[in-house]
């Protein structure tokens, strides 16, 4: 997908996978009843378990280390491709996963491929220094939501100040759950790491506390500590978005500005499935692009729940998955995700609002 929006827009893109420690989910409630049963809600692997019974869901503190390791495990294995060869993009054409590429979004792809594989020829030809475009920089994030986790994982750096830096990701954010109060924890230890920090945005965020966050974690106006992700719902962005532009950038706040599109979106089917819509999801990054536009502002990224397997869990999309296909491949335990043809496809789209904003 990096390599989509790279190739038809020509800005560089920074890749951040919500990904290795997003093991712990922020819910509304605090129970569910099912046949008059009632039991502790799921809160994420790290916590208790999805299956219905008082045993799984029991919180269980042991699930804490598990989540370390294989978070441990999942940065060690894309530390080696990332590094290791499978990024090098002559590569290019083996990232495709195989039930992508008999589509039209994958026909598209590799047409995209040959003509990397024709300007890397070209580059060598000319004796040009081919070591960058053999590995790339692959980032890890997710919500700091369990903070018993997180402190565990905060650590001084001598060589930087004596700043103090959480290392359980590259980059961490607060949702709009967590961040309803002024109080709240997340924001007072978030506020003390170096880390990039990400601010979940809703329309129901006042101008008032989304200012005041910003200067709590941000006080310095420091380029790149913060990033602020708003999720409207593609009905709201042109009522919400734009007034929350002009302030923070009143302010003098000088922030990323990111889409996330998936979580104002969600429904539930006919069928009784969590879902999403494909094109309430790009109908809300299109709205993003245009509320930019209009003010001089620079849309800095799109935040995505998206798997490379086969799932039928969003509607729409060049496939056009429909309510009476989502029981065939529904995998999630909790949000629905993108499969990999709707998000190349995503890709492409994207990749054309890109090139027309940086023309």
């Amino acid at each position: 997908m990096a390599a989509v929006l790279m190739y038809s827009s020509g800005v560089p893109i920074v890749k951040i996978g919500r990904v290795a420690g997003q093991f712990a989910k922020p819910r509304t409630a605090g129970s569910e009843t099912i046949d008059g049963l009632t039991l502790p809600v799921y809160r994420g692997d790290m916590v208790n378990d999805v299956h219905f019974s008082e045993e799984a869901r029991t919180p269980d503190p042991t699930r804490i280390l598990r989540a370390y390791r294989q978070a441990a495990m999942t940065l060690n294995l894309l530390g080696s491709f990332t590094k290791g060869g499978f990024a090098d993009l002559a590569e290019v054409h083996k990232w495709n996963m195989e039930f992508v590429r008999s589509s039209s979004e994958g026909q598209r792809y590799e047409s995209i491929a040959n003509s990397i594989d024709r300007a890397i020829e070209f580059m060598r030809v000319c004796g040009a220094n081919m070591a960058p475009l053999r590995e790339v920089n692959f980032y890890a994030s997710h919500e700091a939501l369990i903070l018993d986790y997180e402190e565990a994982l905060t650590r001084q750096d001598s060589t930087a100040n004596d700043s103090w830096y959480d290392c359980s990701a590259h980059m961490l954010w607060i949702g709009t759950r967590t961040i309803r109060s002024r109080e709240s924890a997340h924001v007072e230890f978030l506020r003390g790491v170096g880390n990039p920090i990400g601010i979940k945005v809703g329309d129901k965020m006042t101008l008032d506390n989304l200012l005041w966050f910003c200067d709590r974690i941000d006080p310095d106006r420091e380029p790149g500590r913060l990033t602020l992700v708003s999720r409207m719902g593609h009905d709201h962005v042109e009522d919400e978005l734009p007034n929350r532009i002009d302030a923070v950038r009143d302010s003098g706040h000088p922030v990323v500005w990111m889409c996330d599109p998936m979580h104002g979106n969600t429904f539930e089917s006919d069928a009784g499935f969590k879902t999403r819509s494909f094109d309430a999801i790009f109908e809300e990054i299109s709205r993003y692009f245009a509320v930019h536009r209009d003010r001089g502002t620079w849309p800095g990224g799109i935040h995505l729940e998206l798997t490379g397997d086969d799932v039928t869990e969003c509607l729409g999309g060049s496939d056009n998955v429909e309510d009476a296909d989502l029981h065939f491949q529904y995998n999630t335990a909790c949000d629905p995700r993108l499969n990999a043809r709707q998000s190349l496809d995503l890709a492409f789209r994207v990749g054309e609002l890109l090139e027309e904003i940086h023309r």
